[in-house]
């Protein structure tokens, strides 16, 4: 079995995808998001990065960060947030019946799947692709219309910045051609 590397560079920028545990919609109420909230704040007051997007949709997250000079460490943020929203939320959510032996022999959650898909950002063009991605993942998915509907995202913060229009996307998608993943 091939073991998979990483790709670590200091001051970095990347593009991340968490998912929950077999799938599940853990983030479908305003108190699960808002734990994810804290818990993010919390990691990044002591391993500060720069959120350029972000969305939670009910059964997944995708983000774009940007990390510190001399600092290459997503893995332990990520590692961090999970765990911190564990202990803020996990009562809710942790379900000790569905876990596999594997899991249980690791002492895991079932709020999380344990590994993140991560892609090193190469340049302004894939930049833009993959902030894209990220802000209309939740009409990709069905779960609204029009990227606008979605609350929990960061696309609210770059209209208000006036770099995307409240419209923008409609019903379509953007630049289909290596459009986000």
């Amino acid at each position: 079995m091939t073991e998979y590397r990483r790709s670590y560079a200091a001051g970095g920028t990347y593009f991340f995808t968490w998912v929950s545990h077999q799938r599940r919609p853990i983030f479908i109420d305003e108190s699960a998001v808002n734990a994810l909230r804290n818990a993010v704040r919390d990691i990044r007051s002591n391993a500060p990065f720069d959120i350029d997007a972000w969305v939670v949709l009910p059964n997944h997250i995708h983000c774009v960060w940007t990390l510190p000079r001399g600092d290459a460490n997503y893995s332990k943020r990520i590692g961090q947030i999970k765990s911190r929203f564990n202990f803020y939320a996990g009562s809710r959510f942790n379900n000790p019946e569905i876990n596999s032996a594997s899991r249980r022999k690791k002492s895991e959650s079932t709020i999380w799947q344990r590994r993140f898909w991560e892609h090193q950002i190469r340049n302004d063009l894939d930049f833009q692709r993959h902030v894209d991605y990220v802000h209309f993942n939740p009409v990709k998915h069905g779960v609204v219309k029009r990227v606008a509907e979605w609350p929990y995202s960061t696309f609210h913060k770059y209209c208000e910045r006036g770099i995307y229009a409240r419209d923008w996307a409609g019903e379509g998608v953007p630049d289909g051609d290596g459009f986000g993943e």
